[in-house]
């Protein structure tokens, strides 16, 4: 990881500046002077790369040029996109519209950990923004790790959770009024769980490029292995708050033009639904990840569904 782009706010480039601000002491940083696409130079890519290490997510605003094609080349850069969803057809060869039109995903998660290859990163682009509302906020899941007690650290290394599509994020209740269903929503409800998988993670896993250690938790945890439901259900809800503080998060309110990467593996993301009926559509990329490994070198295991067609292990 460059410790440059830990000192210096201002990073100058052979071939043109590029600038990184910090937005919060743990998480998030907007990078300008990069014209994100295919053809970005290896020198800007590095950097670029480098901060998304070191700020977790990172931001670049007036990516006005991009279109789904230019996006999947930049996404060809940073590493091997996979398919849309591992149960969403999605749009093109590796688009998933994130769609307020088909669900809004106002929970905690992290992307896709319900199958064992986690996606390593993401980049999501702005294409249809609501009025007001409708930011997305990311959390730290390294911070959230390094800030526990020591005690709370040693329970967590030795935990394993399984993770489930099954209940579908972004279903708001279980139920709904007889003549009262949304159709674009339970057509993408059913689509979601067509294919049931279910996965066994750690807790706590080892990012495969910085070893720092993180809290893999989210929307689609279901259980801790080896727990009743109330222990499980209250160490899941323990470990989670301290992912979700205040202080640990970072809010970008969407402009067009925007663009937005994370590092799938440190961190959990929220999309906040305060935009009433307006409609609200990004574009996904995903790019293809490891599979987790705990604290004593344990790797992720599949019970239930091959996520093989989805992508290739990084």
């Amino acid at each position: 990881m460059s410790t440059e782009l830990a000192s210096q706010s201002d990073v100058r480039s052979t071939e043109s500046p590029i600038r990184i601000a910090k937005l919060g002491s743990v998480i998030g940083a907007v990078i300008e002077g990069v014209r994100l696409g295919g053809e970005l130079s290896d020198d800007a890519l590095s950097r670029v790369r480098a901060a998304l290490l070191e700020h977790k997510v990172i931001f670049f605003r007036h990516q006005d040029h991009l279109d789904d094609a230019g996006q999947y080349e930049f996404a060809e850069r940073l590493g091997v996109p996979t398919a849309p969803h591992p149960t969403l057809r999605g749009d093109g060869q590796a688009v998933l519209p994130i769609n307020s039109e088909e669900g809004k995903a106002n929970s905690w998660h992290t992307d896709v950990t319900f199958i064992d290859r986690v996606p390593a990163i993401s980049i999501l682009r702005a294409i249809t923004l609501p009025e007001y509302g409708g930011s997305t906020t990311w959390a730290n899941t390294v911070a959230a790790y390094q800030g526990l007690h020591p005690a709370l650290k040693a329970l967590a290394d030795r935990l394993w959770a399984v993770h489930s599509n099954v209940n579908d994020y972004v279903a708001t209740r279980d139920e709904v009024r007889i003549g009262g269903v949304d159709v674009k929503q339970e057509a993408h409800s059913r689509e979601f769980v067509s294919t049931a998988y279910e996965t066994e993670h750690p807790v706590v896993r080892v990012h495969p490029e910085t070893g720092e250690r993180s809290l893999l938790l989210g929307n689609f945890t279901r259980r801790l292995v080896g727990l009743s439901k109330q222990d499980s259900a209250a160490i899941v809800e323990l470990l989670q708050r301290h992912v979700t503080r205040l202080e640990n998060t970072v809010r970008w309110n969407w402009q067009p033009g925007d663009v937005a990467v994370w590092d799938n593996r440190a961190t959990q993301h929220y999309g906040i639904a305060d935009y009433d009926d307006q409609r609200r559509l990004l574009h996904r990329i995903t790019l293809a990840g490891t599979v987790p490994v705990s604290v004593d070198g344990v790797t992720s295991t599949p019970r239930t569904g091959d996520a093989s067609h989805f992508s290739e292990l990084a």
